[in-house]
């Protein structure tokens, strides 16, 4: 069992080696880009929820 998991943390820091990782005006850009997509599906889905709520307040009402 022990030889396993030596064997696996071995595997994982030799993939790890392998990543080609963001530099950091990569990853602010890629940070820019998801805070912005959230804010905007936010919108969307308030302006989805006040259309429904108030067809459903006509309807019943």
């Amino acid at each position: 069992m022990f030889q396993k998991t030596g064997n696996f943390i071995q595997q994982t820091k030799e993939e790890l080696a392998k990543v080609t990782w963001p530099s950091w005006n990569e990853l602010w850009q890629a940070t820019v880009v998801v805070i912005f997509a959230t804010f905007i599906a936010a919108i969307f889905i308030a302006f989805c929820d006040f259309l429904i709520s108030n067809l459903i307040r006509i309807l019943i009402g």
